[in-house]
């Protein structure tokens, strides 16, 4: 949406009339799928006519899809990114925080990790958070439900499973992160989680702490604002992460035969998801680093449910977020969220390797 008084696409900065902005956007939207439906041929025609390489070559395999999926995956994510950053306007962490006070557990656990979705969450911001719904009396199974769906459903990931392999699997992913996070944080708040929990947390004052947030106006030209902001930084943030996952999936698209991964990743390897849970655990990755190389892996023979699961645990248990959440859990505590999420991504695999 854009408002008046924002810059249009032109970057002009004067107020165009409605017709006139609605006129732009169309021809940008229009100029967008043009370029977007041309990008698989321009890549043939670099990698197969101008360098001559062969399309039954390693070497051409290989770097065509390197040239195909970087231009593919940044022109979806700026949009989604953008339209994700003006929703982020309306879910700050503590208008979150006031939504969640009061909530019995199992609703609680619902709306946390629904609301974990569109909520900025990072490893640096973990304690905060941990400690702000602390002092608001929201139950600890209830705040992992969120710490949980945060990270784990996040919009990088969706917009590359949504354009490396269909909404049918961004979907699947959805719903079962925010599975994980409800059913996690349910678990874990079954077990008296509060005794494992730091001396100095537990004597934090229970009590709601006022939103100043929540008296400010948000126009939609900040909204907006927020939006491009958004583009910049995350898709400015990620995209050296998302060049190396190209080129990893690259690399393994062109020189990596079907039938060896098939053999250790594939449906009928009972121990293959477990095993990419429990390698998937202490790597440390973001969505745009590991959704590429799990397309590839996928195209080279391992099962759809394997693959997730391996993911999940790369995007999930973040090494950086347990050190940091180790300063208000106690060890205790924190294998038991480390054990409970790994267990609830192994199922999640098995399951999809049963029914897909």
């Amino acid at each position: 949406m854009v408002v008046a008084g924002t810059r249009g696409p032109a970057g002009d900065t004067g107020t165009l009339p409605f017709p006139a902005r609605l006129t732009s956007w169309l021809v940008a939207i229009v100029v967008w799928y043009l370029i977007y439906r041309s990008l698989q041929p321009a890549a043939d025609w670099l990698t197969y006519g101008l360098l001559g390489l062969s399309r039954s070559s390693h070497v051409g395999t290989a770097l065509n899809f390197f040239v195909f999926e970087i231009p593919k995956v940044l022109m979806l994510l700026g949009p989604i990114v953008f339209f994700v950053g003006i929703l982020r306007t309306f879910f700050t962490p503590d208008r979150t925080r006031q939504m969640l006070v009061g909530r019995r557990e199992f609703i609680g656990n619902i709306l946390a990790a629904v609301l974990g979705i569109p909520t900025p969450f990072c490893s640096c911001s973990a304690v905060p958070l941990f400690l702000g719904f602390v002092e608001a009396g929201i139950p600890i199974g209830v705040t992992f439900s969120f710490l949980i769906s945060s990270p784990m459903v996040n919009e990088i990931a969706l917009v590359l499973l949504l354009g490396m392999f269909g909404w049918r699997v961004a979907v699947l992913y959805v719903g079962t992160g925010l599975g994980i996070a409800i059913a996690a944080g349910w678990i874990i708040g079954r077990l008296r989680p509060e005794r494992f929990l730091e001396e100095w947390v537990r004597d934090v004052r229970m009590g709601v702490s006022e939103d100043d947030s929540a008296s400010q106006t948000v126009t939609w030209e900040e909204r907006v604002t927020a939006g491009r902001t958004a583009v910049r930084e995350i898709v400015g943030r990620v995209w050296p992460y998302l060049v190396v996952g190209i080129g990893v999936g690259s690399a393994i698209h062109g020189y990596v035969p079907v039938g060896l991964l098939a053999s250790f990743m594939g449906e009928g390897v009972w121990w293959s998801v477990p095993g990419a849970v429990l390698l998937g655990v202490p790597l440390y990755s973001n969505a745009a680093g590991v959704v590429p190389v799990i397309r590839v892996l996928m195209d080279k023979g391992a099962a759809l449910g394997t693959a997730l699961a391996f993911m999940m645990a790369v995007i999930a248990i973040s090494p950086p977020e347990l050190v940091i959440l180790r300063k208000v859990l106690r060890v205790q505590l924190l294998a038991i969220f480390v054990g409970v999420m790994a267990v609830g991504i192994t199922v999640v695999g098995y399951l999809f390797n049963a029914i897909l």
